[in-house]
């Protein structure tokens, strides 16, 4: 039976609605709704269902990170696929508890009901539709009044659970780093590095290195040709 207790208020309205039963009254009314056809079939076939999400959600974080691990521009997978075992290596997975793999799930199931939010007049300006969102402030705009077929506003009723908020699709909470001396004390099994923007290939190197030796993972890991002192 899973621990109803550390479950969001969506989260049990949805495991009742599986089983067909009322979703009204507080959380401690679903709970003991809950508590009570704890056995019926159709309660634990909404619980594997939940366990069965997370599964999907941790296999599509494995296959977007290989992307976001390598995030060179130029890279194609066709130009390296003779010499993929050469540098392919397992992701490093973090260490969760069954309510932060919950949250990654909720969160996953969260951003797929989420609206894509489009800048205002997206559709008439190509270089408005390659742009990201940004709140229309005009006194006559349509968007802004909110009016029928517009695209939708940023609002706070948007937002993700926050137990799960700030943390990467696999779970790891992302540190961002500038230089070597910044991954001492940094916990392996819970956090990974993200390296700033701004770094270049020499520090990025010796990060890259470090990383290694602290058994760090690096979300942001970038392939370049190590010559000179560099090596």
């Amino acid at each position: 039976m899973m621990d109803y207790e550390g479950m969001t208020v969506a989260e049990l309205k949805d495991l009742l609605r599986a089983a067909d039963l009322p979703v009204s009254g507080k959380k401690a009314d679903l709970i003991a709704r809950l508590q009570e056809a704890g056995d019926a079939p159709a309660v634990e076939e909404a619980e594997a269902d939940l366990d069965e999400e997370f599964d999907e959600v941790e296999a599509e974080s494995e296959a977007e990170d290989i992307e976001d691990d390598y995030e060179d521009d130029d890279f194609e997978a066709d130009e390296f696929e003779d010499d993929w075992d050469d540098f392919h290596t397992a992701r490093q997975k973090p260490v969760l508890d069954d309510a932060t793999k919950d949250a990654l799930a909720t969160r996953a199931a969260q951003k797929k009901k989420q609206p894509a939010f489009r800048r205002q007049e997206w559709f008439r300006y190509k270089r408005l539709s390659r742009t990201g969102w940004k709140k229309p402030r005009g006194d006559d705009s349509s968007q802004r009044k909110n009016r029928k077929y517009r695209s939708p506003l940023v609002r706070v009723g948007y937002g993700k659970i926050a137990d799960a908020r700030g943390l990467h699709p696999s779970g790891f909470e992302e540190i961002l780093v500038s230089t070597a001396g910044d991954l001492d004390g940094l916990d392996p099994e819970r956090q990974a590095v993200r390296i700033a923007a701004s770094v270049g290939n020499r520090k990025r190197a010796s990060i890259h290195d470090r990383a290694d030796d602290l058994g760090l993972r690096v979300l942001n890991r970038r392939r370049f040709a190590r010559k000179g002192d560099l090596q």
